[in-house]
């Protein structure tokens, strides 16, 4: 079953992209380069390649988990996911960045209650680690994480307007501090921006976060084995 999930997540996350030559292959490429010039170039483009491919890694490994744990998840958490998605009618930008500050206000990360009839139902949700499309898958992975928070905590510092070429964005600020439920009590301490897109009907086509840290290093501190409390 895991090597089933392993290959659906390395679909979805290839998928549209050539393979590349292997990396000894560009390595030696490099090797056999003339100049000093030529072979920091080369170099550069290593480092660059081998970076993205250890991103793709990680998107694979995430995605992998996140399917196995929604594999398991309880019934009752579906049906609660879709009792969420009962309609909240709004016919503004104010309307959605007033319904955002909501949402931050009741923690919504940290809790897996949001608004999601704010979203399209097809919007494509992003981060570091991880890309899919669905509000309602969404809501189930946002119930997923919910039980291994501790002492969590989600601040919204603030949320701006913006218009590009005719289309509606919204960028809200914010920091997460949060302990996972292991015996070690790992820090989880991330600040970062999620820039919302919005359609002609004020509904929210692409949710992007960027985080100030890369998505190894938010991954390396589950394996923190130092206890800290969550400061805001």
């Amino acid at each position: 079953m895991i090597k089933k999930l392993y290959e659906m997540a390395k679909i979805c996350c290839f998928k549209g992209t050539s393979p590349a030559l292997p990396i000894q292959l560009r390595k030696q490429h490099c090797s056999k380069s003339n100049t000093p010039n030529s072979r920091k170039t080369c170099a550069i483009h290593n480092m660059k390649t081998e970076k993205n491919e250890t991103s793709q890694l990680l998107k694979i490994a995430v995605s992998g988990v996140t399917e196995l744990l929604r594999l398991f998840t309880p019934f009752q958490q579906t049906c609660d996911i879709e009792k969420q998605n009962s309609e909240f009618p709004v016919s503004s930008v104010d309307d959605v960045l007033n319904t955002i500050k909501s949402d931050y206000d009741n923690a919504y990360f940290v809790t897996g209650n949001f608004t999601s009839s704010i979203y399209a139902e097809n919007c494509i949700f992003e981060d570091p680690t991880i890309k899919f499309s669905g509000r309602d898958l969404y809501a189930r992975n946002l119930k997923l994480l919910v039980p291994f928070f501790e002492c969590a905590s989600i601040r919204l510092l603030k949320i701006e307007k913006d218009v590009e070429s005719g289309t509606n964005f919204l960028r809200a600020y914010w920091k997460l501090r949060t302990n996972l439920k292991l015996p070690w009590k790992p820090l989880i301490a991330i600040d970062g921006s999620t820039c919302y897109e919005l359609n002609e009907d004020f509904k929210i086509i692409r949710h992007v976060e960027s985080w100030n840290v890369s998505a190894l290093e938010a991954i390396l501190q589950i394996f923190t084995f130092k206890f800290e409390k969550p400061v805001s």
